[in-house]
């Protein structure tokens, strides 16, 4: 065998060696969502004796960092004694979190979305018998120049009384990774954004933009003003979103 085709042999190897091993480093990224977690849940309405629902997010998720995609697990469950009756699940997206579709559910319309919120979907749950669950997959977009959040209320079927919310909770990072294919985002953590201006990502070393002391007070006011957007619904509980 000659030298240059064993050349060529060998480079055809290391070639696919480092294909599968792209592949199999984003497969990792993209599945990998960790432990759920109900970080941010209360009960705001007491459910039926017996019945305890309560929800469930990824501890991790991670944006492409070109086309600003992610997909989210949302889990609701039973962790009572008894059948929960139909109940529904709400799935909202804050600021720069953007809820684009829920497998097997329908979208909210404008006018029944929560003050604040930006998208949402409602899911016909049904009945969950005591220590079911049901997941939903979620895909959405996050703006990195932004912080976002997600809210998950499980309401009755007719979303006179919610039994329990989680959120609005935060996905974020405090170490942005503008120059990776994808930023990973930890839930309960802000986002620090990637740029002060929105839609470019910022350079990194000596030079780089901040963002300005402006723009990070509105970015509190802002994150403080969707916490609280329950509260103001609260006295109008008995109409839908």
């Amino acid at each position: 065998m000659s030298s240059r085709h064993t050349t060529t042999i060998a480079g055809s190897l290391l070639t696919a060696s480092f294909s599968a091993v792209m592949i199999l480093s984003f497969t990792a990224v993209a599945d990998d969502q960790g432990p759920g977690s109900g970080k941010g849940g209360k009960v705001i309405d007491e459910a039926p004796a017996g019945v305890k629902p309560t929800t469930l997010l990824p501890a991790k998720i991670s944006v492409d960092n070109s086309t600003q995609k992610t997909a989210i697990t949302a889990t609701v469950r039973n962790e009572g004694t008894k059948d929960s009756g139909d109940i529904r699940l709400l799935v909202v997206g804050f600021d720069g979190l953007t809820v684009k579709g829920v497998k097997g559910c329908d979208a909210l319309a404008d006018k029944d979305l929560p003050k604040g919120s930006n998208s949402g979907f409602v899911c016909s749950v049904g009945k969950l018998a005591a220590g079911k669950s049901k997941s939903y997959t979620v895909d959405a977009t996050f703006d990195l120049s932004k912080t976002g959040k997600i809210c998950l209320p499980v309401q009755t079927s007719d979303g006179k009384k919610t039994y329990w919310q989680q959120g609005p909770v935060p996905f974020g990072t405090t170490n942005p990774s503008p120059n990776a294919p994808a930023t990973p985002l930890l839930l309960g953590t802000d986002n620090k954004p990637v740029a002060p201006g929105g839609d470019q990502l910022p350079k990194t070393g000596a030079g780089s933009d901040v963002l300005p002391l402006g723009a990070a007070g509105a970015a509190l006011i802002s994150a403080g003003a969707a916490g609280l957007w329950w509260a103001h619904r609260r006295p109008r509980r008995q109409q839908q979103f």
